[in-house]
């Protein structure tokens, strides 16, 4: 059933399909909007978020109708999945419908007894997150947050992990921004030695709140966004339905809610066969929230690549794809990470997307 989901995507995805008949691969579930630290790069601080979890009922609408075809639900979101009451039982409860799921953590809560309950779950990807390898960099970047304990949980985590030879995969990941570019070797020599880390991701920046004249060209947009098609979509925690994580964070409107509208209903809504019209038609530049998203942006061919494999594999592939890229191993036009432009030259008038009045009940 899951690779002939993938199938009917990746045919609709080269033909340019704008109505698919299937369902995304993965999905990014915000189970939580709480979160305990103030991070400047963060959309949190431009998107004031409420102190509250996703219900019960939003959750489980989403896995019952995703089960046949999810492959991968990336329980992350603007908020610490360590603050959700239910994220334990959430990931059982992929589990239990044959879903892998992600967690990525800043690690504040990982202590050693949380560290023990994660081991005791079917958690199969989780990403551990420190954007820097000093003290000043990284509290630049994580205020409210301490170095030396935030890395002495990971570390210990990582070990844990490794003595238990527990199947989680673990990736240690730093987002290079200007006050960490210069720590990248150091970072990645550090977290290289610790025995159970599977792998180091070097993740390039992309909000455009720490650089807001990063981005693309629209040359750049030379191919449909594979968000679109793939997924993952992004679920807020109050059932929002956005066609991606950058639309959220660009203002977009949600392209509907789960609490009142089916999963296949709006995966092919109105405005997504908009989205995806347009992005076949080679006016990605001319939509307000795709002209400035700052997203890296894959060859069609990786996007081809990462519908033949299980949407996990896929997960644990990126940084390895990421890192021969960006040494130069493959051409550089593989992926297209997004560059600070001076200038850069936009349509005078911006394609609106907008919901129905159905969708803003």
């Amino acid at each position: 059933m899951r690779a002939w989901n993938r199938a009917k995507l990746l045919w609709a995805y080269l033909t340019r399909r704008t109505r698919v008949p299937a369902l995304p691969v993965e999905y990014i579930v915000e189970t939580t909007a709480k979160c305990n630290l103030y991070c400047p790069m963060c959309p949190r601080e431009t998107h004031p978020q409420p102190k509250e979890d996703m219900t019960d009922e939003i959750f489980t609408r989403l896995i019952q109708q995703a089960g046949q075809s999810a492959e991968h639900m990336m329980l992350i979101g603007l908020g610490e999945p360590f603050l959700d009451p239910k994220i334990f039982d959430r990931i059982e409860y992929c589990h239990r419908h044959n879903i892998s799921t992600l967690l990525s953590t800043n690690g504040t809560l990982l202590d050693q007894k949380m560290a023990e309950r994660l081991f005791n779950t079917p958690l199969k990807h989780v990403t551990l997150s420190f954007d820097g390898a000093s003290k000043d960099s990284y509290e630049y970047y994580r205020k409210g947050a301490r170095f030396d304990k935030v890395r002495e949980n990971f570390v210990r985590f990582a070990r844990m992990k490794h003595e238990r030879r527990a199947p989680v995969h673990i990736v240690v990941q730093m987002v290079r921004m200007e006050r960490n570019s210069h720590e990248v070797e150091e970072f990645r020599r550090f977290w290289s030695r610790v025995p159970g880390v599977d792998q180091v991701r070097i993740k390039e920046d992309e909000t455009n709140l720490m650089r807001p004249e990063a981005g693309h060209e629209p040359s750049a947009f030379k191919h449909p966004c594979h968000y679109l098609w793939r997924g993952p979509m992004y679920v807020k925690h109050n059932g929002d339905v956005y066609p991606c994580c950058q639309s959220y964070m660009l203002g977009g409107e949600p392209v509907g809610n789960l609490a009142r509208q089916s999963l296949a209903s709006i995966f092919n809504s109105s405005l997504m066969q908009q989205l995806r019209q347009l992005h076949a038609q080679g006016r990605v530049a001319e939509i307000d929230m795709c002209s400035r998203c700052c997203t890296t942006i894959p060859h069609p061919l990786l996007v081809a690549g990462s519908l033949l494999f299980h949407g996990e594999t896929v997960r644990k592939m990126l940084p390895v794809v990421e890192r021969l890229v960006y040494y130069s191993k493959l051409p550089g036009r593989w992926l297209s990470p997004p560059k600070p432009a001076v200038e850069k030259s936009r349509p005078q008038a911006l394609v609106q997307i907008s919901p129905t009045p159905d969708h803003r009940k």
